[in-house]
């Protein structure tokens, strides 16, 4: 009962944390320092460093399920755990960097445009879908509800496996476009 308990004490977190995140992050896409005169130099060199992040989650994400099925929990543990803080990481890059820079737009043409849009699409909408997941996955596991945990981390993991591996594509796919 009392591994129930931690999940539910942890429910209105991921639900606060799983809305509050998503709009703030929306916000701040759309403020830029400069309009409120504060004097920062455009942070540039951040997007090929967010995007090594991501495909460093990736790569982390693959190792951690490795791990497990190998039945090393301790170090499965602590991969998710450097997994998530990847994910903190590159959200305080990519906002600061959205912060700082004008958007960039996608220069493609033909069937290449369509898609880089369905990926930057899907991306996005997953991006915002697998921080309850995650969320929920890590607390379960907290919770030693390893029944409840291995049953969401089967949808979790190739999700944010995607989220990860598509922000590398993306950044690759967009690269070419930024101002140099």
């Amino acid at each position: 009962m009392e591994d129930n308990t931690l999940e539910k004490k942890f429910s209105k977190f991921i639900i606060a944390v799983s809305i509050i995140i998503p709009v703030v992050v929306a916000i701040l896409f759309g403020v830029k320092l400069k309009d409120f005169g504060v004097d920062v130099e455009p942070l540039s060199f951040l997007p090929p460093i967010y995007a090594t992040t991501n495909g460093i989650t990736a790569v982390v994400l693959v190792l951690a399920v490795l791990a497990i099925k190998k039945g090393n929990q301790k170090l499965h543990e602590r991969l998710m755990t450097f997994a998530i803080a990847l994910s903190v990481a590159f959200l305080v890059m990519y906002v600061a960097y959205h912060m700082t820079s004008d958007s960039t737009k996608y220069g493609g043409e033909g069937a290449l445009r369509y898609v880089y849009f369905f990926i930057l699409i899907t991306h996005i909408l997953l991006s915002i879908a697998i921080i309850p997941l995650v969320l929920i996955t890590y607390v379960r596991a907290l919770a030693k509800r390893f029944d409840r945990h291995r049953k969401i981390a089967k949808i979790t993991f190739p999700l944010w496996l995607y989220v990860a591996v598509t922000g590398v594509v993306v950044y690759l796919m967009i690269s070419p476009y930024y101002a140099h």
